[in-house]
């Protein structure tokens, strides 16, 4: 398919600006667009729950639910690459080149229109005749995927249903990339709630029929519903867009049908050689931070049966934090990457920099709150019907070694944009992702026999923490001009600051009867101690909000009349 640098232009808008302060319109823009996204995620994520809670309940934790997550591991493989991470960074800025081509009205054609039709038709062959050899080798996929599965012929049955995701899922994620290099954020963030809808829908309406078969035919329709959830808003941009190309053409004084001279074309434009060399750093890199799925599953195929679902339920849970955490960086990734294309250092430094600290905030937040109240956690999502107390304390005790390296999953996450960003697709994060996952295989083959699930999760952690630490280090002194030591400073504070909260946080939580009381309890002793251990640290992105917090209370707080606002604005409008 035709590709083009992934460099070469932001989404065009009113304010093309490479960065710009919280107070200047792209800055509103960006915090809208982000607070937007982060509520359609976690609506999304709530379903995604609601969908595990449906499937536990119905379903347990055993050979039958171990079965249909091997099924399960295609659908995970496809939305990281066809919708997440390579679909988008590969599409997002060959759209914002278009549009970039569009705006400057140098072209006799729509360049936005010649792009879908120069690659939509491609993609689609290629993800059908995928489809089709996955459907065709879903035995031979099963016994690799997990040799000791007890049930292989319904892992069979509902990998053949997962599959036809590889088609749904890349027109969702092709859709998803036009959308957002158009700054149209919600279609995209809205669709794995009409996904998880769909399969909650489809389980308790078919699970007497089908059994667990009808989760895998869930996921099949979700991955469909994605797609045409977001076509209307993809057609809406694409006819009004075209029309604003005729509007723009007429006020540069092009005369209809006459053919103005052409810039030379670009060479990554066209689907030449270079555009594979392109597509692989991106997807090599994409396959490889998903193939520690792969690893879990294949490691734990052989470990007595549920230990797929303890290892899936718990990590489900945990990486909440951590999909919230990213949306940050998917707003403000095509600033980054224009900012990088203007030789913008300074400003992308600046950028990257507090889109680190306020993730590794809102993670560490989660991941304080996952180690102080796992147990209640599990219990009050999960625990009822076939779903026991022994199943319980399986998940709620892996996911706490979890925890541990959701910080690194989503600086890996957060820094590898950065990279793509640049002028030509480096393999260096799919080397540091290699290098993490020869840990995880090593540490995992290693821990499974004498720690069982919890080494495996330990493994996970310790490979995706190495990965993060070689990106923060490759890209200070490859990219971007990153002042390392003052960020893993920074990082460091964080850590110390989320380590008091779940201290407390536990304490709080085990002096409380019942689960619901113990996690409400434990949230507010975590965000009390988050905030005073985050201000004595001095923790970036924690101290300095929580000072103008105690300031502005102590000043409202404080006797005396109020200053007239015509010689002092208030606070909140400075």
């Amino acid at each position: 398919m035709t590709t083009a640098r992934p460099h070469a232009a932001e989404p065009s808008g009113p304010d093309p600006a490479p960065a710009a302060p919280s107070g200047s319109p792209l800055g509103r823009f960006l915090a809208r667009a982000a607070a937007l996204t982060a509520l359609l995620t976690a609506a999304g994520a709530l379903l995604g729950l609601v969908r595990d809670q449906t499937i536990a309940h119905l379903f347990g934790a055993g050979s039958g639910t171990d079965a249909f997550l091997v099924a399960w591991t295609l659908p995970e493989m496809a939305a990281t690459l066809l919708i997440e991470d390579a679909m988008a960074l590969l599409l997002v800025p060959a759209f914002s080149l278009a549009l970039s081509r569009r705006a400057a009205a140098d072209a006799p054609t729509d360049p936005v229109r010649d792009l879908v039709a120069a690659t939509l038709p491609r993609l689609l062959l290629v993800l059908g005749a995928a489809t089709t050899l996955l459907v065709l080798a879903a035995p031979l996929l099963v016994r690799t995927l997990a040799p000791g599965l007890d049930e292989p012929g319904l892992a069979v049955d509902c990998t053949r249903l997962t599959a036809l995701t590889v088609l749904a899922f890349g027109v969702a994620g092709y859709f998803s990339a036009a959308l957002r290099a158009h700054r149209s954020f919600a279609p995209p963030a809205a669709i794995y709630a009409a996904y998880n809808l769909t399969i909650i829908a489809t389980v308790v309406l078919c699970h007497t029929v089908l059994g667990v078969r009808a989760a895998a035919l869930g996921v099949a329709l979700g991955g469909g519903l994605m797609a045409l959830v977001q076509l209307p808003f993809v057609l809406r941009h694409l006819t009004a867009r075209r029309r604003g190309h005729d509007a723009a053409r007429a006020r540069a004084g092009v005369v209809p049908g006459r053919r103005r001279a052409r810039r030379p074309a670009d060479p990554a434009a066209r689907p030449t050689l270079l555009g594979a060399a392109l597509l692989a750093p991106v997807i090599l890199f994409c396959v490889g931070r998903q193939s520690q799925v792969l690893i879990e599953r294949y490691l734990a195929s052989s470990l007595p049966a549920g230990a797929i679902s303890h290892l899936n339920y718990a990590q489900k849970v945990a990486q909440m934090p951590m999909v919230l955490s990213l949306m940050i960086c998917t707003v403000t990734f095509p600033v980054v990457a224009r900012a990088m294309a203007d030789g913008a250092a300074e400003q992308a430094r600046r950028r990257v920099e507090r889109d680190l600290h306020l993730a590794a905030v809102v993670v560490l937040l989660g991941a304080a709150y996952v180690l102080a109240c796992a147990p209640q956690i599990i219990q009050l999502l999960f625990q009822r019907g076939a779903f026991g107390p022994e199943d319980t304390a399986a998940t709620a005790s892996v996911m706490r070694v979890y925890a541990v390296g959701l910080l690194g999953h989503s600086l890996v996450g957060a820094l590898v944009r950065p990279f793509f960003s640049a002028a030509r697709p480096t393999w260096y994060p799919a080397l540091a992702m290699a290098a993490g996952m020869a840990v995880t295989v090593a540490a995992g083959a290693w821990t499974a026999p004498h720690f069982g699930i919890h080494g495996i999760a330990a493994a996970n952690a310790a490979g995706i923490t190495l990965t993060a630490a070689l990106l923060l280090y490759g890209l200070g002194s490859r990219v971007i001009p990153l002042d390392v030591r003052r960020m893993v400073s920074g990082l460091v504070r964080l850590v110390a600051t989320a380590a008091v909260a779940a201290l407390a946080a536990w304490s709080v939580a085990g002096l409380c009867p019942g689960p619901l009381t113990a996690a409400s309890a434990g949230g507010a002793a975590l965000v009390a101690a988050f905030a005073g251990a985050g201000l004595l640290l001095r923790a970036p992105e924690v101290a300095g909000p929580v000072a103008a917090g105690l300031r502005r209370a102590a000043r409202r707080a404080a006797p005396g009349p109020v200053a007239p606002t015509t010689t002092r604005p208030p606070e909140t409008d400075r």
